[in-house]
């Protein structure tokens, strides 16, 4: 009998040290099979753009170029990729309505073993950052810098010395090359060699939102360490964009409307974000609003933008106000933008009007 208990015993012991060394293989196997780095930027702005890029020359991989409504699509279509390894979210804000959201995605990824860094420049509830350092999230994050910024300082021993142009070009478009590591970065080259390319670049990228392809294209060649005058057409494009926006004074002039601390405007056949500094400037006022319409989606893309006196900070404003009429929104203190859906336009207007002081 004692025999017997022995050898079972023995067997048992096999047994066990079988299944260890198959999940431990398991382990190994799954964790060598995860290879991928992907970048999920915001597509919209240069700074996305180029912080994507910046990403492409220090780790390689692939960009996923968003809006901000689509950044929780992009993040729930990663979060299933077996083979990610290393997962960068550039220049992407959060709002009231997607963090939570956001953060449960994150955990998913990094119980997966995931490596993920957030790397952006837009106002943050102090809570989800403790949330996202709870489980070990790389967080690069300062409202001071824009996010190409940012990134080439966090990265910048992997990157080579054309990087610095283009976030230096990045700073520009995002109104921030006047702050301490923006400034430093564009002193380094001529000012308006870097103030024209860097608005060729803006050109490009706002009028090809409809072409992704181009937008990775473009990834693709500052990544390569290219100006933008080396890239094909980039001026001739951006040529026929400046036509366009300078029709659109002519439109903004005829169809402004004005509230007590606002100006705004229905914009029906361009972008929102080309023409809200037009709207503000021409309504006298501190504060712009532009809007357009998103037919398939039923709901109004809104782009804010304040001038130097304006007083509020509207990132804080409209993302507490674009949430509370279910859509989702926020930004800086005086460039910002929102979702509201169609119904609710009016509201978010008259309301945004109320809070401006």
């Amino acid at each position: 009998m004692i025999f017997e208990s022995i050898l079972v015993s023995s067997k048992t012991k096999k047994t066990a040290a079988k299944k260890l060394t198959k999940k431990t293989a398991a382990k190994k196997t799954s964790a060598s099979k995860r290879t991928k780095v992907i970048c999920i930027s915001h597509k919209e702005d240069c700074d996305g753009i180029s912080s994507a890029a910046l990403i492409r020359q220090a780790f390689g991989g692939d960009a996923i170029l968003v809006d901000y409504p689509g950044q929780m699509e992009a993040l729930n279509q990663v979060v299933s990729d077996e083979k990610l390894k290393s997962l960068f979210i550039c220049d992407l804000g959060l709002s009231k309505k997607t963090q939570d959201e956001f953060i449960d995605i994150l955990t998913t990824l990094r119980k997966n073993k995931v490596s993920v860094t957030y790397i952006d420049h837009h106002d943050i509830d102090p809570n989800i950052v403790k949330a996202l350092n709870k489980i070990k999230v790389k967080v690069i994050h300062d409202i001071n810098e824009c996010t190409a910024v940012l990134t080439y300082t966090a990265f910048k021993s992997k990157l080579n010395d054309h990087a610095s142009f283009v976030a230096a070009c990045a700073a520009i478009t995002d109104y921030m090359e006047a702050r301490p590591l923006g400034a430093k970065l564009l002193q380094i080259y001529d000012r308006q060699f870097a103030l024209i390319s860097a608005t060729v670049m803006t050109y490009n990228i706002v009028g090809r939102q409809r072409e992704p392809d181009y937008l990775q294209y473009l990834v693709e060649e500052l990544a390569d360490s290219k100006f933008p005058h080396d890239i094909p057409n980039t001026y001739e494009f951006a040529q026929i964009q400046v036509e366009k926006l300078s029709q659109m004074i002519a439109k903004v002039k005829a169809g402004l409307k004005t509230m007590t601390n606002l100006g705004h405007m229905e914009i029906l056949d361009a972008g929102a974000s080309g023409a809200v500094n037009f709207v503000m400037g021409l309504s006298g006022k501190d504060v712009g609003v532009a809007y357009k319409e998103r037919i398939d989606h039923g709901i109004y893309a809104v782009s804010v933008r304040g001038s130097k006196n304006c007083k509020v900070h509207l990132g804080k404003i409209v993302n507490l106000l674009a949430t509370s009429l279910g859509g989702s929104g926020g930004g800086h203190d005086k460039a910002c933008g929102a979702v509201i859906p169609k119904p609710k336009i009016k509201k978010f207007i008259t309301e945004l009007n109320k809070k401006i002081k």
